[in-house]
């Protein structure tokens, strides 16, 4: 499933792409045909991200969330602000992009040319991203406009350049300001939205009230906002905390360091574009952590190989049907 950061990233493509431009709505998969007719002729307002939920503002106060759930991405087309991590998935955005970043291969534009070396410094470059595996590669500027529609599309948002396709969400649909703020205000907090100090307390006082472990505490959208299986994995071990801990008996020094801990670990995400866990790593480690999982991670997908700083075999277990993987002996 899509983590904050990821979610933050795509508020981020829209906010460059899109915001400030007329709207052309539609729903070729027919799911969300009334809301796409309804966007379609508005212009885009502004876009924020809270946690895992997307909200997009059009005039007339007219709000589309969405939530992408296990299965939801958006690909983009067209004349886009991309980077990197962007063009390493070949377009789409919201899933974890586990497969890695490799930041030592050049990554070409329809033109041939290196333009997206390095993270931070995207540019503004006419490309075909691939939107789905039946279609290859990047093409040229004779490029179909608009894309065709590949697969099952429920919403397709497009300007005169750009066009962003929206596939498998839990959640897409139109709500009013009143209906937005409503949503937003059952999320737990965001260190990327609202006061910084607010939210940590919100953070401290949901995990401290409540006997559930904090490995589930930490997934529960209601007490933090954004962490999935990854950055929860992560950052048990960084803290060095027993997963079935209950949230009370969490001291509350060790709840305010896991809070400081998410804070840093989404900037980092959000910049780079990956669940980057792992600190202080060599220029030569760092590359090969962008580009993989394997060395990218203390203890998430390591199940059955040895901890990295003691050695102790990561454990695997299900806890509320979803995989956590921890150290025994670093974490006891």
């Amino acid at each position: 499933m899509p983590e904050g950061h990821s979610v933050h990233r795509i508020a981020r493509q829209f906010e460059r792409n899109f915001i400030g431009k007329r709207l052309h709505a539609s729903s070729p998969q027919g799911r969300f045909a009334e809301g796409a007719a309804m966007l379609d002729g508005r212009d885009a307002v502004s876009v924020k991200a809270v946690g895992k939920q997307m909200f997009l503002e059009t005039e007339g106060d007219l709000w589309l969330r969405v939530h992408l759930g296990l299965y939801g991405a958006w690909d983009f087309a067209g004349e886009i602000l991309i980077d990197p991590t962007i063009a390493s998935a070949n377009g789409r955005m919201g899933q974890t992009n586990q497969r890695g970043t490799d930041l030592d291969s050049p990554i070409l534009d329809a033109a041939g040319e290196n333009s997206l070396a390095s993270i931070g410094a995207p540019r503004r470059t006419r490309v075909h991203v691939r939107m789905s595996e039946q279609t290859k590669g990047l093409a040229d500027e004779g490029t179909e406009w608009p894309p065709p529609i590949v697969g099952q599309v429920r919403l397709r948002l497009m300007t005169d350049i750009t066009a962003a396709d929206l596939r498998g969400p839990t959640a897409c649909v139109l709500q009013t300001p009143d209906e937005m703020l409503a949503t937003i205000a059952k999320l737990g907090p965001d260190p990327l939205v609202g006061d910084p100090v607010a939210n940590e307390e919100r953070f401290v006082l949901a995990v401290r009230k409540k006997s559930t472990p904090i490995a589930l505490l930490l997934m529960d959208q209601s007490v933090v906002s954004g962490i999935g299986n990854v950055y929860r994995a992560e950052m048990l071990y960084r803290a060095r905390l027993n997963p079935h801990t209950p949230g009370r008996d969490v001291p509350e020094e060790i709840v305010r360091q896991l809070w400081h801990d998410w804070v840093r670990l989404l900037a980092i995400g959000v910049e780079t574009g990956q669940m980057m866990t792992m600190d202080d790593l060599s220029p030569t480690d760092y590359r090969a952590a962008m580009a993989s999982r394997d060395d990218r991670h203390w203890v998430y997908h390591r199940a059955g190989l040895p901890c990295r700083v003691c050695g102790t075999e990561i454990a695997l277990e299900e806890i509320g049907a979803r995989k956590l993987y921890w150290c025994p002996r670093c974490q006891a």
